[in-house]
């Protein structure tokens, strides 16, 4: 992997944190400690905080500190362990700067799991505080209300968070399980909510949904939720408007939910896929590909699948076909059962003059289901953009009869 240049300010990647308890079945709850501490460094919006899924590729594996910093392209790299046994929960945290390999701090924070949101902000604080020794403690902590006092339906977001990105019906099913669980425990918990309401919309926009009125109507009301109970919770924000943006709500008021979703934390790389996945909808192609590459750098490891299917939308609906093409096909390659990606990679085809392509790309979505053929052309909301990939998908279909 070549080395990335360093962003012009404060740049940091959080690493996995070794699992101390014993119990591989705790796997999940010292990742969930590091995500939170994440999204609490995410909230100081003079740093940049690589994203998870980025970080979380260098789990288990014995890291060179140097190395991270110029794959991720970072300055700070932090690492630690969390201990979980009975009541009690230990973190222990050393931040390294990646440049010089030295040691800049470390430290140790014990407390009760009743602490647990308590102790994750003090890590962040006090690895900010490093950084930037002016650095107010009001900057990034919590406010008062947590997104939920019950540590059992903590434990089930958690839980459902672990296999995150899903692949497939079956993982999306199980996640949503665990999400449900969280919000039967705390019907106020809005990121649980707006989870669930993602793994709805999947469901039934990836054609795994038995009926699928039935799971695009629960998709929405719980984003409606999410919504009116952590407004001010980015990561809600974010998911909210995925929803709604791909439910067909109108689309400015939705782009500016995910506008304040990235002015509350300008690092978080998934509010700058869905920013990306809502300007292809909305028809603004050249921002949605800089707001998908701005999600990249953010998350440079990130699986690409997703990405790639937003920013070949984009190319396509710019008539930028061989581009597009490129970028459709990486992403079906990516994810071999997704459905999304094919429909717009078979009208591209068929208006590069690629029929044969096209065809095989109609067969494919066949294999998958009737449903998944086309079935989200209503959501562009530019009579040209729908016109431009149903023109596109009849003449593919015509030469697969």
């Amino acid at each position: 992997m070549g080395v990335l240049p360093l962003p012009d300010k404060p740049s940091i990647a959080v690493l996995p944190f070794a699992n101390m308890s014993g119990d591989p079945e705790q796997e999940y709850f010292a990742d969930g400690m590091v995500e939170e501490i994440i999204t609490a460094l995410s909230r100081i919006r003079w740093l940049f905080v690589i994203a998870r899924n980025s970080s979380f590729t260098y789990k288990g594996q014995a890291v060179d500190v140097k190395q991270v910093g110029r794959e991720l392209g970072v300055r700070y790299v932090l690492e630690g362990s969390v201990r979980k046994g009975g009541n009690r929960v230990r973190i222990t945290a050393q931040l390294i700067d990646a440049g010089t390999n030295a040691h800049l701090w470390a430290d140790r924070f014990d407390g009760s799991l009743e602490d647990v949101f308590e102790l994750q902000d003090r890590v962040a604080i006090s690895v900010a505080g490093v950084i930037e020794p002016t650095l107010e403690a009001a900057e990034i902590r919590r406010s008062s209300e947590r997104p939920t006092g019950d540590i059992t339906a903590y434990d089930q977001y958690l839980r459902a968070l672990a296999n995150f990105p899903w692949a497939g019906g079956v993982q999306i099913s199980k996640a949503l399980d665990r999400f449900e669980q969280a919000v039967v425990r705390d019907p106020k918990f809005a990121p649980a909510l707006a989870w669930a309401a993602v793994c709805h919309l999947r469901l039934w926009l990836d054609g795994y949904a038995e009926d699928p009125q039935s799971e695009h109507l629960k998709a929405v009301r719980l984003a409606e939720q999410a919504l009116v109970l952590g407004g001010a919770d980015p990561g809600v924000l974010a998911n909210v408007a995925l929803v709604l943006g791909d439910e067909g709500a109108e689309i400015n008021s939705i782009i500016a939910l995910i506008d304040r979703a990235l002015g509350l934390n300008p690092s978080s790389a998934r509010a700058w896929f869905v920013s990306g996945r809502l300007r292809v909808l909305a028809g603004e192609c050249e921002k949605a590909i800089e707001h998908v590459r701005t999600s990249l750098r953010l998350s440079p490891r990130d699986p690409v699948g997703f990405p790639l299917f937003v920013i070949g939308m984009a190319y396509f609906f710019s008539r930028r076909f061989g581009e597009a093409a490129e970028q459709l096909a990486l992403a079906v390659r990516a994810y071999g059962s997704w459905p999304l990606p094919r429909p717009g990679l078979a009208a591209c085809y068929a208006h590069m003059g690629r029929l044969d392509e096209a065809r095989a790309v109609i067969e494919q979505l066949r294999v998958l289901g009737a449903r998944a053929m086309g079935s989200e052309i209503h959501i562009y909301r530019r009579p040209e953009d729908r016109e431009l990939l149903l023109s596109g998908l009849r003449l593919a279909a015509s030469e697969a009869i």
